[in-house]
């Protein structure tokens, strides 16, 4: 994929780019893997808000897509290349042998008439999914999971790509996109590859409106505000915050505050992650 720039006719656009969308081979999703997306504006069911900065944005539907690649030794082919406004990565649509339809994350290297599969036995090619103990060290991998069964829960946005690094006994080292080295089980599926639309870090959105069409409302600094509406408030001038540390509106602390809670699963973390990365 190639970034495209537009001519600067208007102020909003002298910075933007966009998506060329020539990988694209079908305009329209599959209707019957497709469901209208509610939105809430941010709010819980108590009508709440509890996600700042959400609302309005264009008219989506969420693609169903099958991150677990349950079904085992059928052949599937790949009929389009789609978008998906839900998330940064393209689609693929495959069709399997016994006529079922099925969305899967598109790598790099994917094409129309391409045939994939999900097996233990799979040849380690783009798209195809396999146990971590039938791939070999050293191979580029996504949609990774995490418990066996689950479906891929890691690894799935655009350019994303982890590497398996060893194995020994039941678990496999596998280093993150993030640097972090972890520890996952062999029986844990993956598929061979990297995600697909590298590009996407590389876009530019030029203007306001293209963030109102994503859903994102505007987001006010907290040195703008008043001290009774936020802990950076007040002051003449610009000031740094009154405090140690930046806060958050409801005053806990924020950037580089440790939120990790669950200890339960610190053993299997062999290396943090850079903190260059971080």
């Amino acid at each position: 994929m190639t970034v495209k720039k537009y001519k600067p006719i208007t102020p909003g656009q002298r910075g933007m780019t966009g998506y060329s969308f020539e990988e694209i081979t079908k305009s329209k999703p599959e209707r019957s893997l497709t469901v209208l997306r509610k939105s809430f504006g941010g709010r819980n069911v108590y009508g709440r808000v509890t996600v700042r900065h959400r609302g309005g944005g264009v008219r989506r539907f969420i693609r169903i897509v099958d991150f677990k690649r349950n079904k085992r030794d059928i052949p599937a082919r790949v009929e389009a290349i789609e978008y998906d406004p839900n998330r940064t990565a393209r689609l693929a649509l495959i069709f399997y042998a016994d006529g079922v339809k099925n969305y899967i994350l598109a790598p790099i290297g994917i094409k129309v008439g391409d045939t994939v599969v999900s097996s233990t036995q799979a040849e380690i090619r783009p798209g195809n999914c396999l146990p971590l103990s039938s791939i070999p060290v050293g191979t580029t991998i996504h949609n990774l999971e995490l418990k066996e069964g689950k479906g891929g829960q890691l690894v799935r946005s655009a350019g994303g790509s982890a590497q398996l690094l060893a194995k020994e006994g039941e678990y496999a080292q596998i280093r993150m996109p993030s640097g972090e080295v972890r520890l996952v089980r062999q029986t844990c599926y993956a598929t061979i590859g990297q995600v697909g639309n590298l590009e996407h870090s590389n876009i530019k959105l030029g203007k306001a409106g293209r963030k109102r069409h994503m859903g994102i409302r505007p987001t006010v600094r907290g040195t703008a505000m008043s001290p009774r509406d936020h802990p950076h408030g007040g002051g003449e001038g610009r000031q740094p915050a009154g405090m140690p540390g930046p806060k958050s509106p409801w005053g806990r602390p924020t950037r580089g505050y440790k939120t990790r809670r669950n200890k339960a699963t610190t053993k299997y973390i062999v290396r943090r992650r850079s903190k260059s990365k971080r």
